[in-house]
Parts: C-alpha cells; structure tokens; sequence
C-alpha cells in the first residue's frame, strides 16, 4: 500500500464515525418521538373514554358542599362518570339547560321544573331530598318575629320596615328560594314586584351564601335555606339567628331532571344513572349523612324513605308543594313527561 493510500484512509475512517453518530442520533430521535407519540395517544384515549356528566344545579346546595365533597366522588367510584356542576339560582341553572348546556339539573321550585317539562326539555323528574327555608335575621330582632308563623312574620317585618326599624333583603334572582318567598309574601297579602321597591326593601340578586354575607354586614332579615344558613353560621361568616322555622310553607324539595335526549344530543343514559343512583339506598344515605359530623345535624334530609312510607306530615307536604297533578293523579312525575324509564322508577305517586 502506498503512503498516499494510507494517508487517504483516515478521513474515510472519521467519515465513518460521523455516520455512525448521526445514525445514532436520528434512531434516538425517532424512539423518543414514538415514546411522545404512544403517550399522547394513551392519554388522549384515557381522556375520550372518561365520560363527564354537566349538572345545572342550584347555589343552596352546591354552597353546603354536598355536591362536589360527597355527591361526585361517591358517584364517580360506583360508575366511573364524572360530575361537573353549574351552580346558579334555579331559573338560571333552568335556562342553562334549556340553552343546552347541562345533561340534568337538580332544582328546587316545582312552579319552574313544571314549566321546563311543560316546554319539552326535562323529563323523568324525582324527588330526591327535602330540608326547610328559616327567616333568619339579627339576634336582637328588631322587628319582633322571633317564634311567629311565616306569614306573621312577614307582616311584622313590613310594618317595622316602614316605620325605619327592620331591613328585609331579597335574592330577587329568579332562584328556588326567590320562588318561595314570592309565595310566602302573597300567603301574606303582599304584592312582591311593589314592596321590593320600597326602601326598606333591598335585592342582591345573587346567591344564598353572598345574601347571607350581606345581610349579617347589614343586620338584616332574609329567607334562607336551612343547609346553606348552618354552613355559615358554623363557619363563623355570619352570626344571624334563626327565628321562624316552622311551618309547612317552609318545606324546601329538591328533585332531579333528565334533559330530553330529543331536545339535545346530551348524554341520557349518564343522567339516568345518576338520577337512579341519587334514590338509591347508597345515595340517600350519603345525603342523609352529609353534614351530621361537622354541624350536629344533617343539611338535607332523604326524600325516598318518607315518600315510600305515604304517611306522615313531612310526607304530605312533600306531596302537597312537591308532586304535580295530572288528571286527577299527584306524582312526582306525570307520565306525558316520563321517557324510556320503567314502572318502578316512578312507584311513589297517589
């Protein structure tokens, strides 16, 4: 071999390593892009297999915490199906669903869940809890109501507000509880869209848990739900008593609706284990439970026990402000509004 041979060899053998570097790198690079690309699709196939139930729901019980702390994790481990919540007053969490934007909605005005079944978006309606609404107001109760019906109540408060003694405050928003105060100051002899003007008369037009903040700021009466009121007052953000809660008028129920699946393309057959499970013993229990640790008492009370037992006050004014009439027969849901759901789901009716 000549010399000039041996010479021209080594820039070979460098090219050589060069080759092989840059072999290395691109099958690295490559293995590492399928590693990247195997872990998106894993996780983007994870993604698409977990189903997401969207519940339009009331602020009364999305503010005690029963939803989000004892409702969704429990459901989520029976069925894999999770919950998420749009919480609002009634006719808002109402109109979210007429506009599409929930699967089911858990209310608590029967006026309004009659009318979004009536109009053709819900379907299969069940009651699946009751608590009661209070006055609450400041602990030296200006206006003297401490113990009276809810109705005298009322009248006192009118008077002593007139007179500059007492302030009321009202959600005014269209919720659950803006619904039964309308009917509590009709029972009442009032006219609700002319008091509300009058200045001892103040509207919020919010939530409970911001109405109750504003109204211990101001030393003021309001209605309240009896779970919401307990949350606060247990948290230290408000120091309001209760001084009217008795009364068949105060009785609050809450039901579940399904969105017709032939109004929107939501998911029905999520909802509808949803609704199931909530009348369930295992989901009654968990509502029946839910705050007797913490506050001494329960937020909310079961529905199905006391509806199945058909005796009782409790269930005859759950009957009385909860059941819609149809053709002479009170249920929980007439038939022309029930969809592809058994006999058995809707038992409970007189």
């Amino acid at each position: 071999m000549h010399i000039g041979d041996r010479m021209s060899s080594k820039p070979f053998i460098k090219d050589r390593k060069a080759i092989s570097q840059s072999a290395w790198l691109v099958i690295v690079a490559v293995l590492l892009a399928g590693v990247i690309g195997l872990s998106w699709y894993f996780q983007t196939a994870q993604q698409a297999e977990q189903r997401v139930l969207t519940i339009s729901t009331t602020t009364s019980l999305y503010d005690t915490g029963l939803l989000e702390n004892a409702i969704a994790p429990a459901f989520k481990e029976k069925t894999g199906i999770e919950l998420h919540f749009i919480p609002k007053g009634t006719g808002a969490a109402i109109q979210d669903a007429m506009n599409g934007a929930a699967d089911a909605i858990i209310v608590h005005a029967r006026s309004k869940e009659l009318d979004f079944m009536e109009k053709g978006y819900g379907v299969n309606r069940k009651v699946i809890a009751y608590n009661f609404f209070a006055i609450v107001g400041p602990e030296d109760d200006p206006a003297g109501i401490r113990g009276l019906s809810p109705v005298e109540a009322l009248k006192k408060i009118v008077e002593e507000g007139r007179k500059g003694n007492a302030i009321w405050v009202s959600r005014d928003d269209g919720s659950g509880t803006n619904t039964k105060e309308i009917a509590l100051w009709k029972k009442a002899g009032f006219n609700y869209s002319e008091i509300k003007n009058e200045p001892w008369f103040r509207c919020t037009g919010t939530g409970m848990g911001k109405t109750l903040n504003y109204c211990n700021n101001v030393r003021a009466y309001t209605l309240s739900d009896m779970g919401t009121y307990l949350k606060y007052r247990k948290d230290g953000l408000i120091d309001l008593d209760v001084l009217v809660d008795e009364g068949e008028e105060l009785i609050n129920i809450y039901s579940i609706i399904v969105v017709n699946p032939e109004k929107y393309n939501k998911d029905f057959d999520g909802a509808m284990q949803l609704a199931k499970w909530l009348v369930s013993e295992e989901g009654q229990k968990i509502i029946g439970e839910y705050g007797v640790e913490e506050y001494g008492r329960p937020l909310f009370y079961p529905a199905v026990e006391v509806l199945e037992k058909k005796s009782g006050d409790i269930y005859n004014w759950i009957v009385k402000y909860g059941f819609i009439e149809d053709n002479g027969v009170w249920s929980e849901c007439p038939e022309k509004y029930r969809y592809k759901a058994n006999i058995e789901f809707f038992e409970v009716k007189i």
